[in-house]
């Protein structure tokens, strides 16, 4: 009887690849959560740099193309510097405020009489360039973000100044994402150079101040003699030509409002 007892062989029950139910709730809490990070940074991918590289892809192209045709209409004897005439349009149509993430509003303003600032299968009318920047972006009626701003163009506030003329020609463009043709405008300094170029004209501003920081409400930034409503020891107070660029402050937020003005030389 002894014998037999000593002689049995334990039995070992295997129980490798069973997982208790607290351990499957874990691992799967560890796979939703990388799956949420690998989206996350998808999507950070995709708003940070394809976003840019379709924009400025579609901003250089129609720059491109508006070279082409002012070099055409040169050619064919348009004289440089003569658009037309007209004035200022009222600053009682005004937007209500700076457009959210520089670029929620609609419409297009209407050019002075006799300037014609597009022909209507461009959406582009003129060229912008900072060489202290490195910048040179279209130029296209409205600061609608998906038909102007979010294709990398720099947008004319509607109801400001046409380029050259008395008043405000007042501009926003993106600081972030979609081409951000407005990312380093904080850079420049009093004394450079702007120079607009439209189909017949080519204009020149010098910086002269710079806002770093005001509410997207302040429209007084943008009115024919631009002054902060916010802040109003910045602004003017005498009728000029002038050059106001707007965009969103600080970088990768849409709180403030980032202005730098400059006058037609």
């Amino acid at each position: 009887m002894r014998a037999r007892v000593r002689d049995r062989v334990p039995v070992v029950v295997q129980t490798r690849g069973v997982r208790s139910t607290p351990a499957r709730l874990l691992w799967a809490a560890a796979e939703a959560v990388v799956t949420c990070g690998v989206v996350i940074l998808l999507l950070v991918v995709h708003q940070l740099w394809w976003t840019n590289q379709q924009a400025r892809a579609q901003a250089g192209e129609q720059v491109r193309v508006l070279e082409r045709e002012f070099e055409r209409e040169f050619e064919g004897g348009v004289e440089p510097g003569v658009i037309g005439g007209g004035g200022s349009p009222s600053p009682s149509s005004s937007p209500s405020a700076l457009p959210s993430s520089v670029g929620s509003g609609s419409g297009a303003s209407s050019p002075p009489p006799g300037i014609d600032l597009a022909p209507p299968s461009t959406p582009a009318y003129a060229i912008l360039r900072i060489p202290r920047i490195g910048l040179t972006a279209p130029i296209a009626r409205g600061v609608s973000k998906r038909s102007v701003l979010d294709r990398g163009y720099v947008g004319h506030y509607p109801n400001t100044a046409a380029p050259g003329q008395t008043g405000n020609f007042a501009l926003a463009g993106h600081r972030n994402t979609h081409g951000e043709p407005f990312r380093y405008i904080n850079r420049l300094r009093k004394g450079d150079r702007i120079q607009v170029q439209t189909r017949g004209a080519s204009y020149e501003y010098v910086v002269d101040r710079v806002l770093a920081q005001t509410s997207p409400r302040d429209t007084g930034v943008i009115q024919p003699v631009p002054r902060s409503l916010v802040k109003p020891s910045y602004g003017y107070s005498e009728a000029g030509a002038y050059l106001t660029l707007t965009t969103c402050t600080p970088e990768f937020s849409s709180a403030y409002r980032l202005v730098v003005w400059a006058k037609r030389v």
